[in-house]
C-alpha cells in the first residue's frame, strides 16, 4: 500500500506519542488519542482469528476510556509497576473511506520496583486511524495479544 511520506511520519509520531503517554503514566491524556465514538478492545489472538467477540476489555467512546482512567488512578489497588512499550513501525494495510487501516507489533515490558523486568504482553495493534482536526486519532484500537495466558491482570492501557 502506498503511503505519502508525511502521512507515514504522522503515523509514526502518533504511535510514539501514544506509547510515551502510557509509559509516563499520563493516563488523563490517554483519551485524547481517540475519537469521541472510539472503540478500544483487548482480545486474545485465538479469539480474534476465530472471529469470536470475546474481549478481556472492551471500552466504547471517550467516556468509556475516561471511566477506565478513573478506575486506574482512583479505585484499583495493586503493587506499583512501570510499563515500557516497544512498538514496531506502523504498516498501512489499506484504506476504508477516510480511515487508514494500520497494524503495528507491540511489546509491553513490566518492571516492578523490587524485581527484574519481564515481558508482560506481546501482540499487535489492529487500528483504524482517522484525521481529526489537525492530526490523526484512533477511531478503533484493537490490541490482539498472542498469549492465551496473562500474568495477573491488565490494569494500565496496552
Amino acid at each position: 500500500m502506498n503511503v505519502e511520506t508525511g502521512e507515514l511520519a504522522e503515523l509514526i509520531q502518533l504511535y510514539a506519542a501514544y506509547a510515551a503517554c502510557i509509559d509516563e503514566e499520563r493516563f488523563d491524556d490517554w483519551p485524547a488519542f481517540f475519537t469521541e465514538d472510539c472503540v478500544y478492545r483487548l482480545v486474545a489472538r485465538e479469539n480474534h482469528e476465530a472471529g469470536y467477540p470475546l474481549a478481556i476489555m472492551s471500552l466504547k467512546g471517550v467516556a468509556g476510556l475516561r471511566d477506565r482512567v478513573y478506575g486506574v488512578t482512583s479505585t484499583l489497588f495493586h503493587a506499583p509497576y512501570y510499563q515500557r512499550h516497544v512498538i514496531g513501525l506502523p504498516l498501512v494495510k489499506g484504506r476504508d473511506g477516510g480511515a487508514l487501516l494500520v497494524e503495528a507489533n507491540y511489546q509491553v515490558i513490566r518492571t516492578k520496583r523490587d524485581k527484574p523486568s519481564d515481558l508482560f504482553n506481546v501482540g499487535r495493534y489492529v487500528d483504524r486511524v482517522v484525521r481529526a482536526g489537525a492530526g490523526l486519532k484512533f477511531a478503533e484500537k484493537l490490541c490482539v495479544f498472542d498469549s492465551e495466558l496473562i500474568p495477573n491482570s491488565i490494569i494500565y492501557p496496552i
